[in-house]
């Protein structure tokens, strides 16, 4: 008889073995379970935290009265595996790189969570950990939206970090995003007979020229400057290669500062787009920096460098949903994100364990 044993994850390695030992475990979205097992596993090996699970979802909590709870949070999914894992290594030293998917995005975040969680028994704050599932595909499957639905509870806090890629900087807050169609009607007729119809493709042009004279804002908010975008990001038009198009639809995106709401942003585009029919096909709200809270000032304090607008949306926007003011540290360059030579420094991996325990004991 043949038995298998789940994999499991040694908290006492140091963060670059972890992150290297927790990226092996492959967990492409949705096939998280094995790695959330592990993380689970693991961490009720410590008596000083409590475990939960929803799902694919885990969340572990210390329960020592101190006088404020922060959050710090990661996901465990990552986009497909691309022949690059298992992970690697290349140079020694702090030369060294580790190279694979997800070192950057994110389980180099995620190993340094485990290694504090598991060597911080005694935090100044109180801790609650969080680990979900499927953050790289759509929202509605979101692992952290799932238990701000329905366990908003464990997810309570006065503070948050999601440990994303920021190269071990601060960035904070983030931008919302909404994509929007934009519906150009025309009449079809035979190209040999174009006269008799009327070519909505042509009449896209209009579409993109207020594109190409828009100027994006560039805002302060809370002290940190957001640029925005709007980008047409799709078009498409016809069908067949002998017919006039009577239909054109233009893809545009919106990437907008946390000064605006969704409410706004929406005013915003049928202003700019006035005259065409604009259908709204996703949105998500942005969320301020609250970087005036005193455990995140306390948090830039330690890092010891000036914090940064956050370009691009992230899941801090569902803490800000709940109230909870957030930012984004964790080690990695995220331009790097998604790529096939993905790879993330064992110095900035060491560097932000650091650095999160030493906040989270200050």
């Amino acid at each position: 008889m043949t038995t298998t044993t789940s994999p499991r994850l040694d908290l006492s390695l140091d963060a670059v073995a972890l992150t290297r030992a927790v990226c092996d475990m492959e967990s492409v979205s949705g096939n998280e379970g094995a790695l959330a097992d592990a993380v689970a596993a693991a961490l009720r090996g410590l008596p000083h935290l409590e475990v939960l699970r929803d799902g694919d979802a885990v969340v572990a909590r210390t329960r020592l009265g101190r006088a404020e709870r922060v959050v710090v949070a990661g996901h465990l999914d990552t986009v497909p595996v691309a022949a690059n894992l298992p992970t690697w290594t290349e140079g020694e030293g702090d030369d060294l790189v580790v190279h694979g998917r997800g070192t950057v995005d994110m389980k180099g975040g995620i190993a340094v969570q485990l290694r504090v969680a598991a060597t911080t028994p005694e935090p100044s704050r109180d801790v609650t950990w969080v680990f979900y599932d499927n953050e790289e595909v759509e929202g509605w499957r979101n692992g952290l939206g799932r238990l701000a639905r329905e366990h908003p509870d464990w997810i309570q806090g006065d503070f948050a970090v999601l440990c994303e890629p920021t190269a071990g900087a601060v960035e904070g807050g983030c931008q919302g995003t909404m994509r929007v169609d934009i519906t150009i009607p025309g009449v079809a007729a035979h190209s040999a007979r174009a006269w008799m119809g009327h070519n909505a493709v042509h009449d896209a042009g209009h579409v993109l020229t207020r594109l190409q004279a828009y100027a994006p804002r560039e805002v302060e908010v809370e002290g940190l400057l957001y640029r925005e975008g709007l980008n047409a990001v799709g078009i498409r038009g016809g069908i067949a290669g002998n017919i006039v198009p009577d239909l054109c639809v233009v893809t545009v995106n919106y990437r907008f500062a946390p000064d605006r709401s969704v409410e706004d942003a929406e005013s915003h585009l049928r202003d700019v787009f006035v005259g065409f029919d604009v259908t709204i096909t996703d949105a998500s709200p942005g969320a301020r920096p609250g970087l005036d809270h005193p455990a995140a000032a306390a948090f830039v304090e330690v890092i010891g460098r000036p914090p940064a607008a956050k370009y691009g949306w992230t899941d801090v926007s569902r803490f800000s949903e709940l109230g909870i003011p957030a930012v984004n540290y964790g080690p990695g360059d995220p331009s790097l994100a998604h790529r096939d030579d993905e790879r993330v420094p064992a110095a900035q991996v060491l560097e932000c364990e650091r650095v999160l325990r030493a906040w989270l004991l200050s």
